[in-house]
């Protein structure tokens, strides 16, 4: 299945203390090609360096996390349209960052898997399906 996966089910499925039923079910769900912002890179990344930081795993994990998250069959899409991720942020309230996977998600015609409330209500808004836990929100 395609989707646009964004980095909160990402980080769930990569994070022993974050794995999550919807996380894994989604991740090893995917089937065909999966656009992501460039965007994810940047936040995965960020997520495992907090993650090093705090000690929850070490350097090796995150390299390694890394590499397990590289052999799913996710495609960068680039940055997102300018116009349509500021649309989207303005009318509804979301940061830039959330933003670009609801455009992509509209752009490309595809299911959003988030693990983000406020983000999964907005995509219901327009019309998106959404995966995860809250798929019935909208």
């Amino acid at each position: 299945m395609s989707l646009i996966l964004d980095a909160s089910i990402a980080a769930a499925w990569l994070l022993p203390e974050e794995h999550s039923q919807a996380a894994e079910a989604l991740v090893g769900g995917l089937g065909g090609a999966c656009p992501v912002p460039s965007l994810f890179w940047h936040e995965i990344r960020s997520i495992l360096l907090v993650a090093r930081r705090r000690g929850r795993i070490d350097g090796g994990d995150a390299l390694a996390a890394l590499g397990r998250l590289r052999r799913l069959p996710l495609e960068d899409a680039g940055p997102g349209a300018d116009a349509s991720v500021m649309a989207l942020a303005e009318a509804h309230g979301l940061s830039a960052y959330d933003a670009v996977y609801l455009a992509l998600a509209l752009e490309q015609s595809l299911p959003l898997a988030t693990l983000d409330r406020k983000l999964a209500a907005a995509a219901h808004g327009e019309g998106v399906v959404v995966l995860g836990p809250f798929a019935n929100d909208g």
